[in-house]
């Protein structure tokens, strides 16, 4: 098998995964999620010695408008009729619902919708619309009550604004239980962090030891988007991080096949998206069983709840805390939180060759200031550590090609006898000392690092809205003058000149079709990506080129 044929198994496979892609949407579309969860108890329920009490369940799918604030609750002035308290930092721009204490909207200030968009931000968390996502966390215990997230608190006057020169931000919350107990809940911003504090402070004024568990969890309303058959595949769904297990995605449609009941020591539970993510982290030796429910009409929440109740004494306080971070999956700030959480960069099982080139782009872009201009850098230092590889491939295209004449000369004499045919042909390889195969070893060896790096320049947050020159203003979308697809389909075709041709006509039909066919693709694929290959077939072309002509110089 040549190179070009090697090619053409390689544009088949690219074909036959992306069909394969758009079936697999097509049966999560399909699949109707079904609650198998079983309801849990109220908040007060009564709970066998040791076993950990239920969080609450809604008993329907949240309302997507923004929640009435119940009659139970005093608004003090200063708050929202609706009850809501919005919170500002340089960051983000947040809403805490007084019904529940739920986070329960977040947008990134640094993150637009789009390029065109400049001054609107994008919606991580939001209550309003059919993509319901708010963070929910709360007490639960048995023979009292306890502030969960149905809880009417109030609250101080409000907005919050994080002033110039402060480093942190306070929001609390109040509630007060029929047996006396007062309860805080405390929602700590930081500067120039997407990393928010969630304490509980339990007073306990009455006359018996107070008991409780913290629960955190995300609720998410989620329903699989309609994409084109050429859409990149990215994941939406949960992921949890074990000490044994390590990284796990859990998708919806496994939400509603089975419930997660799983008893860890640290670890978190999460929320993915394409560049983004939201995830609640215990602290390292905590005891949590991560959970997940289906709730029905394509909702599901994913949480975790402490083991160990915290008991506090008459007359006595307690803190309960949870670290909860909502913002971009941005690699330096996923690294300073807990274990593993770097791994919520998805680059699959090409993780250990993705890590490495992701730093490699990341440090060429600290010299020269320009995502774009790093790419093509960093697809410049590849194609030089593989250029020993890449020679002895060209220089088996090259005598391949320099032996056209003869082996058409076989054709003419054998083809009716494809035995002898190649019986012929091997005989004139040996002759020549040619070795058929010598190009495709070497490209096979490649193929895993540039698929790393797709995922690499697919997955990587900095690509989003990154621009590069003139046109091309966002990085992680398509080229929207189709531009660069097209110079990569020429490239591609110059690449077949310098190839030897094809004897077998059909194939030399479809190899002639095949610039095209990836010309399509690439329509629809991110500029980023674009931009890499079409230099990597422009480094091609010079390097098969020279190697050519010094081999056909040789034989004169």
């Amino acid at each position: 098998m040549d190179n070009q044929r090697f090619l053409l198994v390689l544009a088949l496979g690219l074909i036959l995964f992306m069909i394969y892609q758009a079936w697999q949407d097509e049966q999560r579309r399909a699949a109707a999620p079904r609650p198998t969860a079983t309801a849990p108890g109220a908040p007060g329920a009564t709970t066998e010695p040791g076993e950990v009490p239920s969080v609450p369940k809604a008993e329907a799918p949240e309302a997507v408008s923004a929640p009435a604030m119940p009659a139970a609750a005093s608004v003090p002035a200063g708050i929202p009729s609706d009850g809501r308290i919005s919170v500002r930092t340089d960051l983000i721009d947040a809403v805490i619902g007084l019904s529940g204490g739920d986070l329960r909207q977040l947008k990134l200030r640094k993150y637009p919708v789009s390029v065109d968009k400049p001054d609107i931000p994008f919606v991580l968390l939001d209550d309003s619309g059919s993509d319901l996502y708010v963070a929910q966390s709360g007490l639960i215990g048995s023979n009292r009550e306890y502030p969960n997230h149905k809880t009417a608190y109030t609250a101080d006057l409000g907005p919050y604004v994080l002033a110039a020169g402060q480093t942190e931000l306070k929001v609390p919350l109040r509630w007060q239980a029929s047996d006396g107990v007062r309860y805080s809940k405390i929602y700590t911003f930081y500067r120039d962090r997407y990393l928010i504090d969630v304490e509980f402070v339990v007073e306990n004024t009455g006359t018996e030891p107070w008991q409780g568990h913290l629960y955190r969890q995300f609720r998410r309303h989620y329903i699989e988007p309609s994409r084109g058959w050429l859409a990149l595949p990215t994941y939406s769904g949960a992921a949890i991080y074990t000490p044994e297990d390590k990284y796990e995605k859990i998708s919806f449609s496994d939400m509603s096949e089975e419930p997660l009941e799983r008893d860890v020591v640290g670890g978190w539970v999460a929320i993915l998206q394409h560049y983004f993510v939201g995830a609640w982290m215990p602290a390292k030796e905590q005891r949590n069983r991560f959970y997940t429910q289906a709730l029905g009409d394509n909702s599901y929440t994913v949480g975790l709840k402490e083991l160990s109740p915290v008991t506090v004494a008459p007359g006595a306080s307690a803190r309960l805390r949870a670290s909860l971070y909502v913002g971009p999956k941005e690699h330096k700030r996923l690294t300073e939180l807990a274990e593993g959480m770097e791994l919520t960069v998805d680059y699959g099982w090409l993780t250990f060759l993705s890590a490495p080139l992701f730093w490699l782009l990341s440090f060429i872009h600290r010299w020269v200031g320009n995502w774009g201009w790093a790419i093509i850098v960093l697809t410049v230092l590849i194609k030089l550590v593989f250029y020993p590889l890449s020679a002895a491939s060209y220089k088996s295209m090259a005598h391949m090609k320099r032996m056209q004449p003869k082996l058409q000369s076989l054709r003419e004499r054998f083809g009716h006898d494809k035995q002898r045919m190649n019986q012929a042909m091997m005989e004139l390889y040996k002759k020549e000392k040619i070795n058929p195969l010598g190009g495709c070893l070497p490209i096979l060896i490649q193929i895993p690092v540039f698929i790393a790096l797709y995922w690499v320049l697919l997955e990587s947050v900095e690509m989003r809205q990154a621009p590069f020159i003139l046109w091309i203003r966002d990085l992680s979308i398509r080229d929207p003058y189709y531009v660069l697809p097209i110079l990569m389909g020429v490239s591609m075709f110059l690449q077949q000149q310098l190839a030897p041709a094809q004897l077998d006509p059909m194939q030399r039909r479809i190899m002639h079709a095949l610039p095209v066919v990836f010309t399509i693709f690439f329509l629809a694929f991110p500029a980023g990506l674009v931009l890499y290959w079409l230099v990597n077939n422009i480094l091609s072309i010079a390097q098969q080129w020279q190697i050519t002509r010094m081999i056909e110089a040789r034989a004169k």
